[in-house]
């Protein structure tokens, strides 16, 4: 029987800080409110330039030299996302590209800020049913492109990150045990943003009227999340046959200080067990899950052999939680160079673009 094992975790941050005292100079709020209602005190935000796949490019690579695996041996890359560089190609084939993942396939999982324990499942079902043994699942977003910088409500909360996870297939027990995926699409309206797509195609009215920009009914959506964090929390915990008491730690998704208040108390559980840093990135949505898990490891507070869940809520509406236990990377007989390998993947790009330009010059040459 195959297991399906978290052996590589990586994370990347853009390098500017936007904090309360900056967002009290662009719009009517301040410090003290932001902190009261979210525990948000800073964010990150990405500079002119700086796109998620760069960013899902850099976390991959540190979950690859994690795991210790060469991209050339993934099999599949999963890039969950809510600000994707574009509708089509999918962020997550730049991603393959970059690292030279040549025998992976790739695509964008669309489920919000719910998106990576989607993904993460997708990766392990695949993995656990012998499809394929070697997976790469990242969120990476930038949501500061669709804030609307005048709106105190939304701009205070969200950030720019990614985060990575390399799942890899092991016959030793362990690693991701189960998992619950739940939505309920007549909330829909709750959490969107309106344009964009086939019914309302960007236009000067939808760019006007700021329907490209980020809306939320920030009450709902807080009771909707208080609801569902605990309630999939023990869903998950039940599915693997575990108790709330059997659980090292628990990594909800990084929305708001006082939804994840709310989850302990539902849970009965102290909030010391409950990983916390939504005050120094926000809302990252996708990427909100693994940046916490790498700092949770970075911290010493999740180690091998810890049992753990992860649990989010997003737009759709979305949520789930996954229960899992905690490996680290598989035992290897070499280490691999992965930085290495993009040196190679930019050349080998650089080779196949060359071949598609000349192969359309003598095309064109016969056509005509």
């Amino acid at each position: 029987m195959l297991y399906a094992h978290i052996t590589g975790w990586g994370m990347a941050v853009p390098e500017t800080v936007l904090t309360n005292a900056d967002l009290e100079k662009m719009v009517e709020t301040s410090d003290e409110w932001i902190r009261e209602r979210t525990g948000i005190v800073e964010r990150r935000i990405a500079r002119e330039g700086e796109y998620p796949a760069d960013l899902a490019t850099s976390a991959a690579l540190q979950a690859l030299q994690m795991a210790n695996l060469s991209p050339a041996d993934l099999e599949l890359v999963i890039c969950a996302t809510s600000s994707p560089e574009h509708l089509f190609p999918a962020t997550a084939c730049l991603v393959q590209d970059r690292i030279g993942a040549v025998k992976a396939g790739a695509f964008d999982l669309s489920a919000a800020c719910s998106g990576f324990i989607y993904a993460v499942q997708m990766a392990a079902q695949s993995i656990r049913t012998g499809a394929l043994k070697n997976a790469l699942v990242i969120g990476t977003e930038n949501l500061s492109r669709f804030v609307n910088w005048n709106d105190r409500n939304t701009c205070i909360l969200f950030g720019d990150g990614a985060g990575a996870f390399v799942l890899q297939a092991s016959e030793r027990p362990g690693g991701v045990l189960s998992a619950v995926l739940r939505s309920d699409g007549s909330g829909a309206n709750l959490l969107s943003v309106p344009a964009g797509g086939s019914r309302f195609p960007a236009s000067n009215e939808t760019v006007h009227s700021g329907q490209h920009f980020i809306h939320m009914d920030g009450r709902e959506v807080f009771r909707f999340a208080t609801r569902v964090m605990a309630q999939s929390t023990r869903e998950a915990l039940q599915v693997a046959g575990l108790k709330v008491e059997d659980i090292h730690l628990i990594i909800p998704h990084q929305a708001n200080y006082r939804i994840i208040e709310a989850a302990a108390r539902g849970l009965k559980l102290p909030l010391e067990k409950f990983m916390v840093n939504v005050n120094r990135y926000g809302n990252t949505s996708t990427a909100s899950i693994p940046i916490a898990v790498c700092e949770a490891v970075q911290d010493g507070r999740l180690n091998p052999g810890d049992k753990i869940v992860l649990v989010g809520f997003g737009a759709g509406l979305t949520w789930g939680a996954l229960a899992a236990e905690w490996t680290g990377p598989l035992p290897a007989e070499r280490r691999v160079n992965v930085r290495s390998f993009v040196w190679l993947a930019r050349l080998r790009s650089l080779y196949r673009r060359l071949i598609r330009f000349i192969e359309g010059l003598l095309w064109g040459r016969r056509e005509v």
